[in-house]
């Protein structure tokens, strides 16, 4: 069963605002840890979230196929996941990261440098709900 009601944990509160802050390779860190202290099914929405990191942190490397291949396996744990979990807004997140890989796979391995780096938007999350 999928306890979304739950409180986010310090080490995803934490990871979470190294995300937001474009710290993409601290915030898979702390997700990780996270990640690796949860035995439960929610383990899976913090693997996801540090993935849509991970998948950002090969797009501002210019590393074409990592990000893709890397969205596709977040994207895959995320879609797990309700709308909102934990106060996270993980619909958002999906669409968010989504739209982003999409213009970076229009531009083709050759035109990376063409990235509209607006599109790597922020997580919403409630840290106190």
């Amino acid at each position: 069963m999928k306890d979304c009601s739950a409180p986010l944990p310090s080490h995803v509160i934490e990871g979470l605002r190294l995300f937001n802050a474009g710290q993409y390779f601290e915030c898979h860190e702390e997700l990780e840890l996270a990640w690796r202290e949860e035995h439960e099914e929610i383990r899976t929405l913090y693997q996801g979230i540090l993935q849509a990191a991970v998948t950002y942190l090969h797009m501002r490397r210019g590393n074409f196929m990592g990000t893709v291949k890397v969205y596709k396996r977040c994207i895959k744990y995320l879609d797990a996941w309700p709308e909102t979990c934990r106060g996270v807004n993980v619909g958002k997140l999906r669409a968010d990261l989504t739209r982003a890989v999409q213009f970076w796979q229009g531009l083709g391995p050759t035109r990376t440098d063409e990235m509209d780096w607006s599109l790597l938007r922020p997580v919403e999350f409630q840290e106190n709900r």
